[in-house]
């Protein structure tokens, strides 16, 4: 398991997947989806901190 920045402004897709605990190819799966926040930049998908936090308290974007 690696160390994750909790303080990061974004995560990684695999990041997200390793904090809560999902496969990657789910993490992959609801950001494809649009299910989980998340910006593209370049090739890169990236979740928003807040977002994220937005996202597993239930509440709208």
């Amino acid at each position: 398991m690696s160390q994750i920045d909790t303080r990061a402004l974004t995560y990684t897709v695999d990041e997200v997947a390793e904090l809560l605990k999902i496969s990657r190819a789910s993490a992959y799966a609801a950001v494809r989806s649009g299910a989980l926040p998340s910006v593209r930049l370049g090739r890169r998908w990236l979740v928003p901190r807040a977002r994220l936090a937005q996202f597993l308290n239930g509440e709208a974007a």
